[in-house]
Formats: C-alpha cells, structure tokens, sequence
C-alpha cells in the first residue's frame, strides 16, 4: 500500500511537470526543486543542441555548448525576471556560449555542418525517389547551402540559423539576440541576400 502511494505520487508529480509552463517550472526550480529544471532540459535541449550544431558545426562543440548553456541558466535562475519568453532566454545563454566557444578556437568561419563523426550523413538522406543524378546534385547543392551559411559572419549567421533552422519568430530572435526588431530583420535581409550571391556563383551541374 505504501509502495502504491508513493507510486500514486510519483505520477502526479510528473503529470504537474509536463503540465506547468516553463514560467511555473522556473519558480518552482529556484524554490529547490532540481526536477523542475529537469524538465525544462527535456523540452529544450533538443532545440538547444539544434541552435549550438548551427553556429558551431560541429557535433561535440555544440553538445559542450548546450551542456554549458543549461548549466548557465540552473546557476542563474534567481536572475529570471520573466521579462522575456524562458525558451527567448535559453536560447540568447546558449548563443553567448557558442560565441565564447568561438572566441576560444579562435577560428573565423568553419563549415556550418562540417562534422567528421558522422553528422553529415544524419542531416542529408537521399531519397530512394531520386534518380542517381538527382541524388548527387541534391547532395552538393545541401553542401554548397552549409559552407555558404558556414562562411557568414557571425551576427548575419545566428539570425539565419535562428529563422531558417529553429523557426523561430522575429519576435523570439529579437528578444534573444536583444536587438531591434528592424536589426534582426535587416541582419536576415543581408544575409539571404549574401546566401543568394554566394549559391548563383557557384551553381551545381549534373553530369
């Protein structure tokens, strides 16, 4: 009977989690309450990673980034004043980690997908639809994309990576990136603009 209580409890208090917007979990986080905040990693750290893997490049960087940004934000909950989305502010902790990454390596512009474990295979699957041709062109046409996003500079590169890859609202960008809502915009413009330069310079042939 007792197990089943605490079973009984154990239940409801998941079912309370997966219920509570991420405001609620915050509050109860900061109240002590480290399975809260772990639910928030749950609904987050996919898209985390995602965003980290976009401006990094690289799969353990960007696993290092999304560790480092979650940690950032248990250590800083106290500091959340709800002026922003929680999904806006993970996301500007997260960018601030890949930027301290950056800055650490010391490099300029690595290939936005480049990857040497194998990640490059898990973000492009031919279709068996495709014709061999197709296939082939379909594939340096995806390379072509990332080394084109891969070589913009950084703050021309997070807002593509945000709008086109997360989805993500120019509303959530601006709040994230604590810019203007025409920065952003403007950033996204020059951006597409360089990306379409870059692409019509180097078209793909099938042979």
């Amino acid at each position: 009977m007792r197990y089943d209580s605490r079973a009984r409890a154990a239940i409801d208090t998941s079912l309370m989690y997966k219920t509570s917007t991420d405001e609620q979990l915050v509050e109860l986080a900061v109240g002590q309450d480290p399975d809260a905040f772990g639910e928030i990693v749950r609904r987050w750290e996919r898209k985390i990673f995602a965003l980290c893997f976009g401006m990094l490049g690289r799969e353990d960087d960007a696993g290092d980034a999304a560790q480092e940004a979650f940690i950032a934000a248990y250590r800083n909950l106290k500091n959340f004043r709800g002026e922003a989305k929680v999904s806006s502010w993970l996301h500007r902790i997260a960018v601030n980690q890949c930027l301290t990454i950056k800055r650490r390596q010391r490099t300029r512009a690595e290939d936005f997908f480049d990857s040497e474990d194998g990640s490059e295979e898990r973000v492009f699957v031919a279709s068996p639809l495709l014709s061999p041709a197709r296939t082939i062109e379909k594939a340096e046409r995806t390379n072509l994309i990332r080394q084109a996003v891969g070589a913009l500079p950084t703050d021309l590169r997070q807002v593509v990576v945000m709008k086109e890859f997360e989805e993500m609202t120019f509303q959530e960008i601006s709040e994230t990136l604590e810019l203007p809502l025409s920065t952003v915009k403007s950033r996204l413009y020059t951006a597409l603009r360089q990306l379409k330069m870059r692409l019509e310079r180097t078209p793909v042939e099938v042979v």
